[in-house]
């Protein structure tokens, strides 16, 4: 999971502006908080160990 304060590994601008195309608002947790880091962080790691368990250094799309 993220670390507390972690840089954020998203735009947003982007995340807003996605979510207000399907009709609805933003909270500022949302954005603010650890959780959406933390879903993406998790997902990397999960890529990261799944490009290394097949003998590659580099995360493909495949790995996602």
């Amino acid at each position: 999971m993220a670390k507390k304060g972690s840089e954020p590994l998203f735009v947003k601008s982007k995340v807003r502006e996605f979510i207000k195309s399907k009709g609805c608002n933003t909270s500022s947790a949302v954005l603010d908080g650890d959780s959406l880091n933390g879903i993406i962080m998790g997902m990397l790691d999960k890529a990261v160990g799944r490009a290394q368990g097949n003998g590659r250094k580099t995360v493909k799309a495949r790995d996602l």
